[in-house]
């Protein structure tokens, strides 16, 4: 499978908030369908979907122990994504350094310290999109 479909069905799985939310209990550890369905208003087989949704995605691993089926969280695909989106994390961090940039000029200060490659501002993207709003008397 190339790494496009692998994303794809990464993606799709994680659309789902349902789907989310299981992947976060499942991240404390493995558990069984009824356990996973305790926080929702939804049938067993309602949350069994969802999970073979995630199983399908690579996101999940179902064992067999007895009667017993665990689901355990793989977090194979999700490195995978987090691959994907840091060469367009890199890419916005270099934007919102032009921006920052042009901004201080605005501004008449000089120019920021450079970031050395690597030092991204992924974290404060948010930050930076309000202080550019507030900068520019749009907040």
């Amino acid at each position: 499978m190339s790494m496009t479909d692998r994303l794809d069905r990464t993606f799709g799985a994680l659309a789902d908030p349902t789907r989310r939310a299981i992947l976060a209990r499942l991240a404390k550890g493995e558990a069984s369908v009824t356990e996973l369905a305790e926080p929702f208003e939804m049938s067993l087989p309602a949350v069994s979907k969802h999970l073979k949704v995630l199983e399908h995605a690579g996101l999940v691993l179902r064992g067999r122990e007895r009667q017993w089926r665990p689901a355990r969280l793989r977090a194979t695909p999700l490195k995978e994504v987090a691959e994907w989106t840091d060469r367009y994390r890199r890419f916005w961090d270099e934007r919102y350094d032009r921006l920052d940039e042009y901004l201080d000029e605005l501004q008449g200060r000089g120019p920021r310290k450079r970031r050395e490659k690597g030092e991204g501002r992924w974290p404060e993207t948010v930050a930076t999109s309000t202080r550019w709003r507030r900068r520019a008397g749009r907040s």
